[in-house]
């Protein structure tokens, strides 16, 4: 994409700043995880950088937990610019005794917008040493709740929740008016 994807703007906000805010509402433990601490230093949150290098967004996902003052933490990528409160809500609703509540939409498992608790760090840890890189890959070690979503569906109706950024022609289209993304 040319630039740090947390910074490109939609309707003039970052990205970053967009999640920020909504965070600011759900959340009173909020971790930025990033190699370009500078870059973030403004933000009212912990910064925190990878504690293992070069392991990807497993690696992100890795030391916010490790960093979470809670049991459980949600973590989103940097790059979904319309995140839902609702939904969020939801998720954490169906906690109850799992490590990991990740939404399944029609597109397959949502891990990058999934929580999870400490007892995730172990396995996660143990699959980075096999040289297993996918979120996906630590799941059969856990206790995995996958909300449908048709359970959450009604709350996010355009699934915008969902939609990230990683292309030029990804963004192009989150920009279109509204009503051109529904059409």
């Amino acid at each position: 994409m040319g630039k740090n994807k947390a910074f490109i703007e939609i309707d003039g906000v970052p990205i970053i700043q967009r999640i920020h805010t909504l965070f600011k509402t759900l959340f009173s433990d909020i971790i930025i995880v990033t190699n370009e601490v500078q870059l973030f230093q403004n933000f009212e949150a912990k910064i925190q950088r990878d504690l293992i290098p070069g392991q990807g967004a497993l690696g992100g996902l890795y030391t916010g937990i490790y960093y979470s003052s809670f049991p459980h933490a949600f973590c989103v990528a940097c790059d979904m610019p319309f995140l839902n409160g609702s939904v969020i809500r939801y998720l954490i609703e169906k906690m109850e005794d799992f490590d990991v509540v990740v939404p399944r939409t029609e597109d397959g498992l949502e891990p990058l917008h999934a929580i999870y608790s400490k007892n995730c760090l172990d396995p996660i840890r143990k699959i980075m040493e096999h040289k297993q890189f996918k979120v996906l890959d630590f799941y059969p070690m856990v206790k995995v709740n996958i909300v449908e979503e048709s359970e959450f569906r009604s709350l996010d109706p355009a699934r915008e929740s969902f939609l990230n950024v990683n292309t030029p022609e990804q963004l192009r289209l989150v920009k279109k008016p509204k009503h051109a993304m529904q059409g």
